[in-house]
């Protein structure tokens, strides 16, 4: 218990520290400065630029991602494009039956710390939601602001021709989600009571146990594991309640300097509800919502693209011109790029492992099943979703303002030039992304944290309580700091992430053999 404790007061003393420097100060805006100070220094390990030119460089974790992701692409053939369709039937239930025929019975094999060597042929017969109930639990953590505020500011700072770059990147990124996936169902652990235990944490461990380097794998896991709690209390939460808090007091005309607090107790509360039910309440709601607040904000969007039906060609035309020559500077097309990745992979989190989390609880006995469903995620969220709201922005043209907003603003700002009364749909949408978003990283931050302090319900409990008042925080400061802080903690998480998958490849592919045998048959 000392432990815990210690550790939760070593996570949230900065940020008391933050406030009480704010409070001297006296003014809302030194909070940003102030933030900025105590995270600065690993923002900037993180996104540390390799120079390719004298003005541009890029991030050594997005080259790590691209990488990664290129690599995986052709090491599975483009499972990507040829498991398109399989992904889409597997969701719909086509291959049901597969799963009732792929149970296996126990066996004596060797085992890891009480765990079984070989999960696969005992704890995969396990699970606690549906294939559609994984992918929109997973979907809800991806399809959130990085879509609206993400692609405003890829264009604000790259132009239009950072959207072509998201878009490879997520087609990209499909790969690596199969990848993490499917480890992610293959090494979970399934509790006395059926709860599910996955994720990178215990591929991490348990496959590289297998493999030979235990020490690896441990020192992996939990790197993953604190940088996953440091993404659930930046990313998938303190960013999202903070860009909600954004567009509902501005569209309510609320200038309060206590408004973002009280927007975000209230979201807090509203988060606390779902989560204590753990991922089976996350999973029923999200099932909901998430089909809810995608068709609300696609309608929104292409009734603003079909009032500019006649601009779509040159919003695309901008889109591709913009990602090989902008102003014909070399240092142009990689600012852009960069700008096109950076967002993209905060936007799906793709090689990032999050997904992981939540598709290893799905209900099947092949890994791989559900590896190929998680490819569909990049796809929805980066190349349906992140397009339509750049060809919004690009279309109405409000980036070319010099002194246009950033973030969600900017997207609420183009949807308004369109038609007046849409920023008030949007920022339902908006909203609902944000409190999608915040319950499931709740519940990977959750799973993180138990895998470092154990399976208690203190710990539980614990957890809980310091995610919803990391709620109301990221609520009360401004964007640049969290922006950055986001970021950092969530592609931190790829680093040990990539490294185990790429290790434990060769268990991929013998997943995915199994599977396509058993629904050839």
């Amino acid at each position: 218990m000392k432990r815990i404790l210690l550790s939760i007061t070593a996570l949230i003393l900065p940020f008391i520290t933050v406030a009480q420097e704010a409070a001297e100060k006296g003014l809302d805006e030194k909070i940003n400065e102030v933030f900025a100070n105590y995270t600065g220094w690993f923002v900037n390990a993180i996104f540390y630029q390799i120079p390719i030119t004298e003005k541009v460089g890029i991030p050594w974790v997005v080259i790590m991602l691209l990488g990664f992701a290129t690599f995986f692409t052709f090491y599975f053939k483009f499972i990507n494009i040829r498991g398109f369709i399989t992904a889409i039937n597997v969701v719909r239930g086509e291959y049901d039956s597969v799963d009732d025929h792929g149970k296996q019975e126990k066996t004596n094999v060797n085992t890891v710390d009480g765990d079984l060597v070989d999960t696969i042929k005992d704890e995969s017969q396990e699970g606690e939601v549906s294939h559609f109930q994984a992918l929109t639990a997973a979907l809800s953590g991806t399809v959130g602001l990085g879509n609206i505020a993400g692609v405003a500011i890829a264009i604000t700072i790259g132009g239009p021709g950072a959207t072509f770059w998201m878009i490879v990147a997520g087609l990209l990124g499909m790969t690596s989600k199969f990848a993490e996936c499917t480890l992610g169902v293959k090494y979970r652990d399934v509790g006395a009571d059926g709860t599910v235990y996955g994720g990178p944490m215990y591929y991490l461990k348990k496959g590289l146990t297998e493999k030979g380097a235990a020490t690896l794998g441990r020192i992996l896991a939990i790197l993953f594991a604190i940088f996953c709690i440091g993404g659930s209390f930046g990313g998938g939460n303190m960013f999202q309640s903070n860009q909600a808090a954004q567009i509902f007091n501005d569209i309510a005309g609320i200038e309060s300097a206590s408004a973002g607090f009280w927007f975000g107790l209230v979201m807090a509360v509203f988060v606390g509800i779902v989560i204590i039910g753990g991922v089976k309440r996350i999973a029923s709601v999200t099932e909901k919502v998430v089909p809810f607040m995608v068709g609300i904000y696609m309608l929104a969007a292409l009734v603003v693209i079909g009032m500019n039906f006649d601009q779509i060609g040159s919003a695309f035309g901008s889109i591709f011109s913009g990602a090989f020559s902008p102003e014909g500077v070399v240092g142009g097309v990689i600012g852009v790029l960069v700008q096109g990745f950076r967002r993209a992979a905060f936007s799906n989190e793709a090689g990032v492992g999050s997904a992981a989390i939540a598709h290893s609880a799905v209900k099947t006995n092949y890994a791989a099943s559900e590896g190929i469903v998680a490819l569909l995620e990049p796809f929805i969220d980066t190349v349906v979703v992140c397009t339509i709201t750049a060809l919004v922005i690009v279309i109405t043209g409000n980036y070319l303002d010099p002194g246009a907003a950033s973030g969600v603003q900017l997207t609420s700002d183009a949807f308004a030039s369109a038609i007046p009364w849409f920023p008030y749909v949007l920022t339902v949408a908006v909203i609902l992304f944000a409190f999608s978003t915040m319950i499931s990283w709740s519940y990977y931050g959750l799973q993180s944290w138990l895998f470092l302090f154990g399976r208690t319900k203190r710990n539980i409990v614990a957890y809980k309580i310091i995610f919803c008042i990391f709620t109301v925080i990221g609520a009360s400061i401004s964007l640049g700091a969290v922006t950055d802080f986001s970021d950092a903690m969530i592609f931190a998480m790829a680093v040990p992430n990539l490294i185990g998958v790429s290790l434990l490849l060769s268990k991929v592919k013998e997943e995915l053999q199994k599977y396509n045998k058993a629904i050839k048959k």
